[in-house]
């Protein structure tokens, strides 16, 4: 065997799997189709994530913390309304408690990443490289690149991202609809400061998230934007130039920001929804969104990928300490029985939530106040409500406790 793991994709999720296992002496062989160091360019993605807090914590304990001080925004609160309604739900953690999550740029992340898996001795990177085949059979699964270069290993992880084509070459099915939706993305300097509050504002094409970053060089305050707007118009959004785009966020909330100035390209994402029938095959299993994707309400898709990461590291971990097969059924089992069910939750959540806040009229929108201001008075369910945004329900795996295995 050529490495304990073969792992197809090389993005934030497969690389992170390939760091928290080279943590607990295990190897692997990344192979990603792209220059990966193409991919931590300023100008190749301005998306920027929310990491929830449980994700952080594993991210720290793999030796990430530094990307984090140094770039990353703390979330101290979020806030939600219906447009911009008098009435609204706040999450505080106060002055003093851990954030609900921080805000950092994905190619911050991805570079940081990157350098911590290429010094990685249990870790070998292929970028880009092309996949030709993958066979799998009762001892092996076995990958030959498109150079003819061949390696093995007990188990073939495929983190390769929606549209997996190790997914669909091993026929797994997903249960899969498009939203009439785009998400543009973008960055905002402004005079008002932000405190730290991600606000989520729902209107019926889509909410529109503000999201705290940290300042600009200029010293103004910073926020990622991501705005769902109709399909129908999202290509007329990607045309808009920084001052019309500014005009136009700044119509839909109602000043909190103050005088807005958009600082970045504007970038419109098709938004849709995919579930895999399964996670796993003959010695293959899927993570991140190569087994699901949900809208991108709430900021949860990326957080669903790490804490797939987390549980996948304590599986394989607790495996080869016992002495077993890394890509046996029993091992495949244990994976997929932890994770599907959480993902499936969380998909059906934001699916439903986006669902509710588009439908228009006055009663719909009364309703969903009224629902609002109710949760605001009920601190268990507002815990709750905390407990999931921060990453910490359920059965947490020991990485996202801020622990090794």
């Amino acid at each position: 065997m050529n490495a304990d793991v073969i792992i197809i994709g090389g993005g934030l999720i497969g690389s992170t799997l390939a760091l928290a296992l080279a943590r607990h002496d295990m190897s692997s062989i990344v192979i990603d189709a792209q220059d990966l160091t193409a991919t931590t360019a300023a100008g190749f993605d301005g998306r920027a994530s929310a990491v929830a807090s449980a994700s952080a914590q594993m991210l720290r304990i793999l030796g990430l913390g530094d990307v984090f001080d140094a770039h990353g925004c703390p979330i101290r609160a979020i806030r939600v309304t219906d447009g911009t309604a008098p009435q609204f739900l706040h999450f505080d953690t106060g002055s003093t408690a851990d954030p609900l999550g921080i805000m950092l740029e994905n190619r911050l992340l991805r570079t940081a990443l990157l350098a911590a898996v290429q010094a990685e001795p249990l870790v070998t990177l292929l970028a880009p490289a092309q996949v030709a085949s993958l066979t799998r059979d009762d001892h092996a699964a076995t990958v030959t690149l498109a150079d003819g270069r061949v390696f093995t290993a007990p188990l073939a992880i495929a983190a390769d991202g929606r549209r997996s084509a190790t997914r669909e070459a091993a026929g797994i099915r997903i249960a899969t609809w498009s939203y009439p939706n785009a998400a543009l993305v973008s960055m905002v300097a402004h005079s008002e400061p932000h405190g730290g509050v991600a606000c989520e504002l729902f209107y019926p094409s889509g909410p529109l998230a503000l999201l705290p970053m940290t300042d600009h060089g200029d010293g103004r305050a910073r926020s990622a934007i991501v705005w769902t707007v109709d399909a129908a118009a999202a290509a007329g959004a990607r045309k808009l130039g920084p001052r019309a785009l500014a005009g136009e966020i700044a119509a839909r909330i109602d000043g909190t920001l103050g005088d807005i100035e958009v600082i970045a390209p504007q970038a419109v994402w098709p938004l849709g929804y995919h579930h895999a029938a399964t996670y796993q095959a003959q010695r293959l299993l899927l993570i991140g969104d190569a087994g699901h994707g949900v809208h991108p309400i709430a900021g949860q898709g990326l957080n669903m990928g790490f804490r797939d990461v987390a549980a996948l590291t304590e599986v394989l971990v607790d495996a080869a300490r016992t002495g077993l097969d890394l890509g046996s059924p029993a091992v495949l089992d244990r994976y997929g029985a932890w994770r599907r069910l959480d993902n499936a939750m969380v998909g059906a959540v934001t699916d439903g939530l986006n669902r509710l806040f588009a439908i228009p009229g006055r009663l719909p929108a009364a309703v969903r106040r009224f629902g609002l201001a109710g949760v605001q008075r009920l601190p268990p369910l507002k815990a709750r409500f905390m407990a999931e945004a921060r990453g910490e329900t359920g059965t947490l795996p020991a990485l996202l406790r801020g622990e090794l295995v």
